[in-house]
């Protein structure tokens, strides 16, 4: 049967913060080479046979970035762009995408779900594995892929294999205790979260299981929206959503279960501790990352960001440094990163959400300082980009180009600034920015106000669809 890939492009890794962020999440990331791991998961589906241009299923605030990652690695002439106005688990996600297939595509495909945040080395085991997974799909099996532990793994869920290619039972992460009574005993898997199942039996199992799942996923394609490449879910449907993951609304529930045992090299990179795992290492049994300086440190993973990060004396430690926070931990303890994450949500802290980089369909800016009344920011807009017409109430705005060319609206006046010009912008002016150059622009903002917010934008025109 023809193979559908699905990646599931959501989420946010929090037990990778300080890097991995809300806004700019583990999957979006070049964590172990050149690209992010969702680029690598697409480039995975090329070694497969009879596939379909990618399904991906992404938040609404990973978009842009999400499609100019997809479009940087020039392999997909097309693909889909599912957008989820609002999180609702797994289940929605592969419901959501089986119902836009059913409707848009053909329903007799056999929708491969992956993950975007998950590393797989062994290829042609890989490969193999999906051709098993996809031979009991075509059986009336909603399959999914056990991985062949390593050790005893208090950090993800398990399967406990029946007989054949059935699945006994679904368990939630375990003690350490359980978790090395399952590796001795050959009986269980790790749960990958990678499922294979035809778009047909997938939906004639959710309407017995999970109906209310599949009527608002439903709705929300009937009622959802297209612009340019984005398919965006009807809100108010997804909405009303149940909350759950696909193990627990339909997996564990289905008679039709099976497991394809799969040895392919998998790691779902889930905290520091496994890409230390995972990493090249020195002779000191360290992993290290940009500008750093060791003295007698072993066994630790220390990654440098925008500064030098230097070490003594350090075992079995973890120091993530990022332009506004830096981590410093025992790597054993690496799953508790997410109860910082938690923390700074109720303190109301930026640092869970965004970066001092924030990615913007038409470039970057990232703030330099932040002050009561004044903010400074470094803008980098795309060659042929421009930001929307629009005007703040609040602050005005002084612009100075450091490099490259500027088409400025200010106002009725429409000017062009080269390197070393400024211009200045008065609160209440429309105005807009634009790099009508072949190189990228670059210049520095200097905001002066009595409210810098990034909400205190009233757009007029924008050519990225922006609500007004």
């Amino acid at each position: 049967m023809t193979i559908q890939p699905v990646i599931l492009a959501g989420g946010t890794g929090s037990r990778l913060w300080p890097l991995s962020r809300e806004l700019y999440p583990k999957q979006l990331i070049n964590l172990t080479g050149c690209h992010s791991l969702l680029q690598t998961t697409l480039q995975r589906v090329l070694d497969l046979p009879d596939t379909l241009p990618p399904i991906v299923v992404v938040g609404e605030d990973h978009r842009f970035l999400t499609k100019t990652q997809i479009e940087e690695l020039n392999l997909f002439p097309e693909y889909h762009l599912l957008l989820e106005p609002v999180g609702r688990n797994t289940a929605a996600a592969i419901c959501g995408a089986a119902v836009y297939a059913q409707q848009y595509i053909d329903e007799d495909v056999v929708l491969l779900v992956l993950p975007a945040d998950h590393l797989i080395t062994a290829t042609e085991a890989f490969c193999e594995a999906v051709r098993e997974a996809c031979r009991l799909a075509g059986e009336d099996n909603l399959t999914t892929f056990g991985i062949v532990p390593e050790r005893p793994e208090v950090g993800y869920g398990y399967i406990a294999r029946g007989e054949g290619n059935r699945v006994s039972s679904f368990v939630e992460k375990p003690d350490l205790p359980t978790a090395e009574r399952y590796l001795s005993s050959g009986e269980y898997l790790w749960n990958s979260g990678m499922f294979a199942f035809s778009v047909k039996n997938l939906l004639t199992e959710f309407s017995e299981y999970g109906p209310a799942i599949l009527a608002s996923m439903t709705e929300a394609v009937a009622q959802g929206s297209r612009d340019g490449v984005f398919f965006r879910f009807e809100k108010e449907s997804m909405e009303k959503c149940p909350d759950d993951s696909i193990d627990y609304a339909l997996m564990e529930k289905t008679k039709r279960a099976a497991v394809v045992e799969a040895d392919i090299g998998w790691s779902d990179i889930g905290s520091w501790q496994a890409l230390w795992e995972l990493e090249r290492k020195d002779g000191q049994g360290n992993v290290i990352s940009g500008d750093v300086m060791l003295e007698d440190v072993e066994n630790s993973l220390v990654r440098a960001g925008d500064t030098l990060v230097a070490a003594v004396g350090l075992r079995d430690t973890m120091v993530v440094e990022t332009a506004d926070a830096v981590l410093v931990a025992p790597i054993s303890r690496s799953q508790d990163v997410k109860k910082i994450v938690q923390k700074l949500k109720k303190e109301g802290r930026d640092e869970y959400h965004i970066h001092k980089t924030v990615y913007r369909p038409w470039g970057s800016y990232t703030t330099l300082e932040r002050q009561e009344r004044f903010q400074i920011k470094r803008i980098t807009v795309n060659p042929g980009a421009k930001l929307s017409l629009q005007m703040h109430h609040h602050r005005h705005e002084h612009w100075i180009v450091v490099k490259g060319m500027a088409r400025v609206t200010n106002g009725e006046e429409v000017i062009m600034l080269n390197e070393n010009h400024s211009t200045y912008i008065t609160a209440g002016v429309r105005h807009r920015l634009e790099n009508p150059g072949s190189i990228p622009l670059e210049l520095i903002e200097v905001q002066i106000g009595s409210y810098l917010g990034e909400d205190d934008i009233i757009r007029f025109e924008d050519v990225y669809g922006r609500k007004k």
